[in-house]
């Protein structure tokens, strides 16, 4: 038998359109997104100021596919179609019936999922005019995919990431020096936002949402930067829908389909690229899945948040979606290492949680790691933090299809690499790596901050 069986397509398979699940959602529209200046729905005006006429076409659109700009295919095809492996070693080793794959998106350049919406933003941001790109950054994945984007295109990057994973995560700053970006500690004393933070809380460790308002607050004072954003947004969310395009096509080479289809959230990027497409043939009358939303306990948007419209950063710059959120002021404790540090996540995302389309559940980081490192040692692949979360919940269902008997297909995403997370696994190793327990004081403290509509 061999130990781990390949699927790949054609560099010709690369897919030609981002699926849009909007177009496929029983019910109401999705909920708009609100005006932080005065809680209307966001007019295209507004929209315009954020990202180019194309971008608010994909975020606001309600057709099932948005054609790929060529330009964008050819730059995927470097690394696209991603293999979709089975892992055999690592079912022998839990002595299940289940069959577990994965898509393996640490095939990119930057190592992540990240590129597939790095690149397209990129893309527009050029056309449109823009000679630079600014954003913010949790663990460095996105931050990574920025810098590689905008070095692809000639333009300029700035990046503003959170203090506590700067520190933790030394190789993510130099991977964008590398590739000629500028890397922020954030809160920083380069914007009123990061000021007022560190004025409150000079230690501050920082948290997504402060480094959202400072890289909101830079691009709205210099027209010749473009604001990019990693995760969460509708246009986000379709263009990483190339994963699980691939997937359905790959599981057709395997002769199988998914029973289970297994996701880390933060912002909901890789979950929904590997979902999405599953679910929208699902919707469609085509086989049912079980879609699993895994994140961390220390930052449990759908398992401990509630659905509200609120802001996506902490200085409240940026425009207010209805999402689960813990709320905007929500920081993660600083022993956190696992990345998937959003207070909210995408409103696609949480419809289908509401809708009950898709399930989620929070995990400790130390038995995330137990997993990412058994797998490791299995089909040898370090896998980054984030992905230990999907590789945690797939091992678990595994064992309880050997429990039940039951033979069941596990797809998982394993969405990068993690040879820049080795300060992580050191500490896991020593010892060191603690589970966070959330005090119910800070958890009510932002749930507080959520504005009341």
């Amino acid at each position: 038998m061999v130990d781990r069986v390949k699927f790949q397509l054609d560099d010709k398979d690369v897919p030609t359109t981002w699926y849009n699940l909007a177009a496929d959602l029983p019910g109401a529209p999705l909920a708009p997104a609100l005006s932080a200046a005065t809680g209307a729905p966001l007019g295209r005006d507004e929209l315009a100021a954020l990202m180019p006429e194309p971008l608010i076409d994909q975020e606001i659109g309600t057709e099932r596919e948005f054609e790929i700009p060529e330009p964008v295919r050819q730059i995927y095809a470097m690394w696209r179609p991603a293999p979709l492996f089975r892992a055999r070693r690592l079912e022998r080793a839990l002595n299940t019936p289940a069959r577990i794959y994965y898509k393996y998106e640490g095939v990119s350049p930057a190592g992540s999922h990240k590129p597939n919406t790095g690149i397209a933003q990129a893309f527009y941001n050029k056309e449109a005019g823009k000679t630079g790109l600014v954003t913010e950054t949790g663990a460095g994945q996105w931050g990574s995919a920025t810098a590689l984007s905008a070095a692809f295109f000639g333009m300029t990057a700035k990046v503003f990431m959170v203090r506590v994973s700067f520190e933790q995560k030394p190789y993510r700053k130099s991977l964008m020096e590398t590739y000629g970006a500028v890397c922020t500690p954030s809160p920083s004393i380069e914007t009123a936002a990061g000021r007022a933070i560190l004025a409150a809380d000079p230690k501050s460790p920082g948290s997504l949402g402060i480094a959202t308002s400072e890289a909101l607050e830079t691009a709205a004072g210099d027209p010749s930067l473009g604001y990019v954003l990693g995760s969460a947004a509708n246009h986000v969310l379709a263009h990483q829908t190339v994963i699980g395009q691939e997937a359905l096509r790959q599981m057709e080479l395997a002769d199988d389909y998914p029973d289970i289809v297994i996701g880390a959230a933060g912002g909901g990027s890789n979950l929904a690229g590997l979902a999405f497409p599953f679910l929208g043939a699902q919707l469609r009358g085509g086989p049912d899945v079980r879609i699993i939303a895994v994140e961390p306990a220390s930052c449990p948007t759908l398992t401990r948040g509630r659905i509200a419209y609120d802001y996506a950063d902490t200085g409240r710059v940026g425009p207010l979606f209805r999402m689960h959120t813990l709320g905007h002021s929500f920081v993660p404790p600083a022993m956190h290492a696992g990345g998937l540090r959003a207070h909210g996540i995408g409103p696609l995302i949480s419809r289908t949680v509401e809708d009950k389309l898709i399930e989620p559940v929070a995990v400790a980081q130390t038995r995330c790691f137990e997993a990412g490192v058994q797998f490791a040692r299995t089909e040898g692949i370090l896998p980054a933090p984030e992905s230990t979360h999907a590789i945690r919940v797939a091992i678990d269902e595994a064992v309880r299809c050997r429990e039940e008997g039951r033979s069941q297909a596990i797809l998982f995403g394993l969405s990068g690499h993690g040879h820049f997370d080795l300060v992580a696994y050191e500490k896991y190793f020593a010892g060191s790596l603690e589970d966070d327990v959330l005090d119910e004081a800070v958890l009510a403290a932002a749930d507080a901050s959520i504005p009341a509509l």
